[in-house]
């Protein structure tokens, strides 16, 4: 399917790391959002599970294995054109993982892969959906009790 203008959504899958006080994350090589840092992930394949998706993805993109913890947040990313048509909408579902060992390495997708401290978001061109994901994954670091939340489906839109 194509994911320009689609017929229907793209189902897409992201994975937040952390190590200590820092958060991976890729720089976009392609549109939408192209040169924006963003959560690594990428679209579902056909038959693959959700969790599958996120391993292959963050290892498509960052060269990292990972391993699945739990979900994070289901939210929708819908883009319009000038002329208000559907360019882009992803249905998007991201998992809080863990990396097992290595240093990001930018792959397939990414212009950039890194640990940013958490302090320093505010400097990256992160777009205010991926900064709200990325803090409710940092709080299910200490509370894994969120992960039983209804909050953890939304829809934002972008």
């Amino acid at each position: 399917m194509k994911r320009k203008y689609p017929e229907r959504p793209i189902v897409g899958v992201g994975g937040i790391i952390f190590r200590a006080d820092r958060v991976l994350l890729i720089k976009r090589g392609k549109e939408p959002n192209i040169g924006q840092w963003s959560i690594p992930g990428g679209a579902v394949h056909l038959g693959e599970t959700l969790e599958q998706a996120a391993i292959r993805e963050l290892r498509e993109e960052t060269h990292l294995e990972v391993e699945v913890l739990g979900l994070v947040k289901v939210l929708e990313r819908i883009f319009h054109d000038a002329e208000g048509r559907v360019a882009y909408h992803y249905v998007l579902v991201d998992f809080l993982c863990r990396s097992r060992d290595g240093e990001p390495r930018p792959g397939s997708d990414a212009q950039a892969a890194r640990f940013v401290p958490l302090k320093d978001l505010a400097e990256y061109q992160i777009a205010p959906v991926t900064l709200e994901v990325i803090a409710r994954a940092d709080r299910l670091r200490e509370d894994p009790e969120i992960f039983n939340s209804p909050s953890s489906i939304g829809t934002p839109y972008g």
